[in-house]
């Protein structure tokens, strides 16, 4: 089998979790055997440019011409039988699943996120749970609001390749299967307007089969990891172990973003020396503390995709505590592999870790629970037979289609 991967890398300076679940299925792709094609952006290009690039790169968001002919010469002299697609923003734009529409190669479109109907990407307004884009079928609430980066300039582009896209039937006629992370993201976004029959499920999953640190050798502390943003729900996590006072577990937090200063100015005056804020780490070194924590906090206050830090603190047999928000209440499962609790709620979060603290041994049953959740759904054997499973499921749709096309 021969496969094109079309991916735009997110600008250097933010680290993203797409980037990282792109690499990980490339690399998974050819070390097992399949013969892999490349087409590869990444937003530093424009970024380096300035002005002049901020402006050449929302012009290519709608439809990028360059591109698509780029595509289409690469897709004619390699034949791939597979076309998969998992971000094609800014640079690359979806003008690429018209380049190869007329082709025999299946189209296969990975939803990290939500941007096909969300300027945001991230269904969320001020720090609020926001759908209305979804819910109405249109971007007037996004040029209204200015949803992206809270700018109407700069959700224009956005907002123009969303309105067209949907206008001349991208979704509907040009990609062949759509895979979503979650079946409650399935469900959005067919709630947004994409065929129910073409969008599959496939989590994430996580590299390799890592052994998990015995209970009596972890340290006995919560671990967060991520971007120390505001929808990441870090100052509830800070709040609620001031709520708990002398009765806080130890707490390190991995991660930077535009939060930090903030938060650590919280932890500074409220006082919380249970509390660390550790910076960014390297993915060694993350994965290391990772599997020598006793519990996960995953506090968002938002529609998450699939947050990377599950799926490794699952590999590692670590349970989860979670919002009890979309996605997030379907991968963790109470007395299962962790806990629930409402957002944007720190009562609940120290409730919950009070709990887990005082019972260790149910918070080592969990841990095993987590364990099987990953060799459950995680692994990589059992994604990659998923992946061949809907790479096969297009190219029948993708026959099909060229059948009637000629009929």
């Amino acid at each position: 089998m021969r496969v094109l991967l079309v991916h735009n890398f997110y600008g250097s300076e933010n680290p993203s979790g797409e980037n990282v679940a792109y690499l990980a299925e490339r690399e998974l792709l050819e070390r097992r055997g399949i013969e892999v094609i490349r087409l590869e952006r990444s937003s530093d290009q424009i970024r380096s440019r300035g002005v002049i690039g901020l402006i050449a790169g929302g012009i290519s968001t709608p439809y990028n011409f360059s591109t698509a002919s780029q595509i289409r010469a690469l897709a004619l002299e390699t034949k791939p039988d597979i076309v998969h697609v998992h971000n094609s923003f800014p640079l690359i734009s979806p003008s690429i699943f018209w380049a190869v529409r007329d082709l025999s190669c299946a189209v296969v479109l990975t939803l990290h996120n939500y941007r096909l109907f969300c300027a945001a990407g991230m269904p969320m307004r001020d720090g609020q749970i926001c759908t209305e884009c979804l819910d109405q079928r249109s971007v007037i609430p996004a040029l209204r609001f200015g949803c992206y980066r809270g700018s109407r300039l700069a959700t224009i582009p956005l907002a123009s390749s969303i309105a067209l896209h949907r206008r001349i039937g991208t979704w509907n006629k040009h990609v062949d299967r759509f895979i979503a992370l979650t079946q409650y993201q399935r469900e959005m976004m067919i709630h947004g307007g994409l065929p129910p029959n073409l969008v599959c499920v496939k989590p994430q999953f996580y590299p390799g089969d890592p052994e998990p640190v015995a209970w009596s050798l972890r340290d006995d502390k919560a671990l967060f990891v991520g971007r120390l943003s505001l929808e990441k729900g870090v100052r509830d996590l800070l709040a609620a172990w001031k709520l708990l006072g002398d009765a806080a577990p130890n707490l390190d937090i991995i991660g930077d973003g535009p939060e930090r200063t903030i938060l650590e100015n919280q932890i500074n005056s409220d006082g919380l020396d249970r509390v660390r804020l550790l910076g960014p780490l390297s993915f060694d070194e993350t994965q290391k503390r990772i599997a020598r924590s006793r519990l996960m906090v995953v506090p968002s206050t938002w529609f998450e995709g699939f947050p990377m830090v599950i799926r490794e603190a699952f590999a590692f047999g670590v349970p989860v505590a979670a919002s009890r928000l979309g996605s997030l209440a379907e991968l963790v499962n109470e007395r299962s592999n962790g806990f629930l609790f409402q957002p944007n709620c720190p009562e609940q979060i120290a409730a919950v870790a009070r709990s887990a603290w005082s019972d260790q041994k149910l918070l080592e049953q969990l841990a095993a629970g987590a364990r099987k959740s990953f060799l459950t759904s995680y692994t990589e054997d059992g994604n990659f037979a998923s992946l061949l499973s809907i790479y096969d499921a297009a190219t029948a749709e993708r026959r099909n289609r060229r059948f009637q096309a000629v009929c």
